[in-house]
């Protein structure tokens, strides 16, 4: 039976046990400042193994390590290859690497080619939503640049939960920002608040070991797509039937809903309005990053759409292709 409790899970002693749960952190400028307010507010015996994608500068030794290590009480290493996600352990990203997760170890691959700009958080994000979606908890702090952005948009389509910084408290706005505009950020709040909020969504994350929940009964599956049809004039029914299961199944997580339990999660979506609104916004991705520049839509207005509109019969309607979309 998953847990149904809303509260701070009771401190553990699980330093040196295998995690289940994971904490995956990036940052790029300003993201040192920033990670030091969120590890001190973090305190120990969480039971979760966190990994911290910042961005370094390949050619020199990172200081990371000790600088985080004097902050808080848990063990902080850099990562290497192989080793196993210990609870309570902060683990660092070297110099000069990728970091991916796999069979609940960590592994160390060399950056991609010089093509392209390097995006090691997204390449963490996307790994750990393979892996372990509905149990890791993402959180994107200051930077430069999108870093984040489509990982974090993974590992919610996985059942996992994305929190960024406030854009407002960042030294550098632009990875949090970027992150929000996704449509993706679960919870957005200052760094040194972010910890209760991860505390609070521990006691919902699934405790299976392996990546995925229980299969779901997906006999439920079409009434439940048209429950929210009606409920908020979405027809999702032509969404592919994984990324819609998996939706559901962080929804049930949240729920308290027993994996594979897609019957009893019905019977909710029937008679709760709010979860009905609450899983349509989950299913619905919303980007609006093309509606940003208004020069572009000024343009259209003043020397696009005037000719169009007068060379079109009045009885037909205007249709717009968005090539974007």
């Amino acid at each position: 039976m998953a847990d149904t409790s809303s509260a701070t899970p009771a401190p553990v002693d699980a330093a040196g046990t295998i995690a289940r749960h994971f904490l995956a952190i990036g940052a790029s400028a300003g993201g040192l400042d920033a990670s030091t307010r969120l590890v001190a507010a973090m305190p120990t015996g969480h039971g979760m193994a966190m990994i911290l994608v910042q961005h370094l500068d390949p050619n020199h030794d990172s200081l990371m390590v000790d600088l985080l290590a004097e902050r808080t009480g848990y063990a902080v290493s850099q990562a290497a290859e192989g080793a196993e996600l210990l609870a309570d352990h902060l683990f660092i990203i070297p110099p000069g690497r990728s970091l991916t997760v796999r069979d609940g170890r960590l592994h160390l691959e060399p950056p991609p080619g010089h093509q392209g700009v390097r995006l090691p958080f997204d390449t963490l994000l996307e790994s750990l939503a393979r892996h372990n979606g509905p149990r890791t908890i993402g959180i994107v702090l200051s930077g430069t640049g999108a870093d984040g952005s489509v990982g974090l948009q993974a590992l919610k389509a996985a059942g996992g939960y994305c929190i960024a910084q406030d854009p407002g408290e960042a030294d550098y706005d632009a990875m949090p920002a970027n992150a929000i505009a996704t449509g993706a950020i679960d919870a957005v709040a200052v760094a040194a608040g972010i910890p209760a909020i991860v505390l609070a969504q521990l006691g919902k994350r699934p405790r299976r070991a392996g990546g995925r929940t229980a299969p779901a009964d997906n006999a439920s599956l079409p009434q439940i797509l048209e429950v929210i049809r009606g409920a908020s004039g979405q027809n999702f029914a032509a969404y592919k039937p994984g990324t819609v299961v998996r939706r559901i199944e962080r929804r049930m997580a949240l729920a308290g809903i027993a994996p594979g339990a897609m019957a009893k999660y019905l019977m909710l979506v029937r008679t709760d309005a709010t979860e009905q609104q609450a899983l349509a916004s989950d299913l619905l991705i919303n980007v609006t990053s093309f509606f940003r520049d208004p020069r572009v839509f000024e343009y259209l207005a003043a020397k696009v759409l005037p000719g169009l509109i007068a060379a079109h019969p009045a009885d037909r309607k205007l249709r717009v292709w968005i090539a974007g979309c």
